[in-house]
């Protein structure tokens, strides 16, 4: 099967899973849910899908999986009556940590690097005065420059005088 379909189809299922997941009653899913990512097999007979699971606390998280996963019947029929499929994928729910993940680095590089991180909201701030004064100091050079051209004019209109006249010859 050509990968462009199978993009296309990764795609419309992922945005009907999420419509599905949202419309779901059940008590034990409190924690927010979303749809990372779908991944279907070649011969569309499996569906990983990558759930991120946002809760108060981890009990809540696997408590919304399991509860998700005793709902893969009704999630994929659901599925079934969106998708114009002849078949339709074996669901796969697997949690997908990789926010957690990079939540975690970053907290780490933060503590790693304090310093780093305030020394460049100062050189920040400096930087930004530093512009703040280029542009008065390019309005002032604008005037002087209108000044300059306003005096040479002035001069060019004035008569020459005999003092002048010797000087250029």
């Amino acid at each position: 099967m050509s990968k462009h379909r199978l993009n296309r189809i990764n795609e419309e299922m992922k945005k009907e899973l999420a419509n599905i997941l949202r419309e779901i009653k059940d008590p034990r899913v409190q924690a927010m849910v979303s749809v990372t990512d779908v991944d279907v097999t070649n011969d569309l007979k499996y569906a990983k899908i990558y759930l991120s699971i946002f809760g108060t606390n981890k009990t809540e998280e696997a408590e919304t999986l399991e509860a998700l996963n005793k709902a893969k019947g009704f999630i994929r029929h659901q599925l079934s009556r969106t998708l114009n499929l002849r078949n339709t994928p074996e669901l796969r729910l697997i949690e997908d940590t990789t926010i957690d993940y990079g939540m975690h680095i970053d907290s780490l590089l933060r503590e790693v690097l304090p310093e780093e991180s305030a020394k460049k909201t100062d050189d920040a701030d400096v930087n930004q005065e530093d512009e703040d004064g280029a542009t008065e100091d390019s309005n002032t050079e604008d005037s002087n420059i209108e000044q300059a051209e306003e005096s040479q004019s002035v001069e060019e209109d004035a008569p020459i005088s005999e003092k002048e006249e010797d000087e250029k010859a």
